[in-house]
Formats: C-alpha cells, structure tokens, sequence
C-alpha cells in the first residue's frame, strides 16, 4: 500500500496568488488561482476515478462511451455522434472504440446508409462492465465527492456558466 504524501503547510495555490499580487498581477490573480485549483482538482478527482476503474480494465474515456450506449435506446449509436456527445475529437472515439472492440464490449460495423460512418454497439459483456464499473464509481467516487450538496449544486451550476461562456452549450 501507497503511503499518502504529507499535507502540506500552506497552500501552493494560494502562496502562487499572494506571489501573483506581488508581482502587480493582482487583477489576474483571482483567475489564475481559480484556473489552477480547477487543474488541481481535476488531477484529483481523475486519480481517483482511474483506481475505480483499473480493475475494471477501461479507462474514464473507454466508461464514458460505454455509458452513453447503455442511455442510448438502442444500446448502439454512430460513432460520429458519440464524438459529437462527449464533446471529444471524432479520433479520440475511434482510439477507444478500437480497445472496446478489442475487449469485447462493443461491437464496430458499417453504418448501413452511410459505407464511411460505423456504428457502435453495446455487447452484453459491455453493459455488464458499465453497470458494475457505475456502481463502484458511485460508491466511491461520485456518491461521496467530498463536498456537501449544497457545495456540489453550486460548484455544478459555477462550472456550467464558464462551459457556457465558452460555448460549450
């Protein structure tokens, strides 16, 4: 077992602001400290989504494709709109469509109306992993996150108006 590393004595992100005022960036240090603490928590929370989902042998992007086939009615979708949902490079689909492929949990073949376009379908073996791999990350990721609810809605609902200012909705 991993020892876990010492707290340390203050915060860098905010000794990085202080230093940011310093400097005479003080208009830009709110910005930058809440860029870095969202990087932070990012490296955070994908550790431990990652050791979740290790021993189910997919990674987050390869979860997350299977997920979206699992709410699909169908359990298969074209490959162009999972790229399209996850809001990902149609390549990054295709790298984790290949593994999934590979795994058995999904299947690839033609788009029946379109010879260059394929679509992608659940296996029973997929929807098995996605359904046991979800009950783990609740358990241990998603279902306690570390905030309280009340923290959760509005971190949620901040995050939301910075997506949508970029235009990501």
């Amino acid at each position: 077992m991993t020892e876990a590393p010492a707290r340390l004595a203050a915060d860098p992100i905010g000794v990085a602001r202080d230093q940011w005022v310093d400097r005479g960036w003080a208009d830009a240090a709110p910005g930058m400290a809440a860029v870095t603490s969202i990087m932070r928590a990012q490296q955070i929370v994908s550790a431990r989504v990652d050791a979740v989902l290790k021993p189910f042998g997919v990674t987050f992007a390869r979860y997350e494709v299977l997920m979206l086939l699992t709410f699909s009615r169908r359990g298969s979708l074209p490959m162009k709109l999972i790229a399209s949902r996850l809001q990902v490079h149609p390549t990054s689909v295709t790298n984790a469509v290949d593994r999934l492929v590979q795994a058995g949990l999904v299947t690839r073949t033609t788009h029946p109306d379109d010879r260059r376009a394929f679509i992608v379908a659940l296996t029973p073996e997929g929807r098995s992993l996605a359904q046991e791999a979800t009950a783990a990350l609740n358990e241990q990721v998603f279902g306690r996150p570390e905030l309280d609810r009340d923290d959760l809605e509005s971190l949620v609902s901040i995050i939301a108006r910075m997506r949508s200012a970029a235009g990501d909705f």
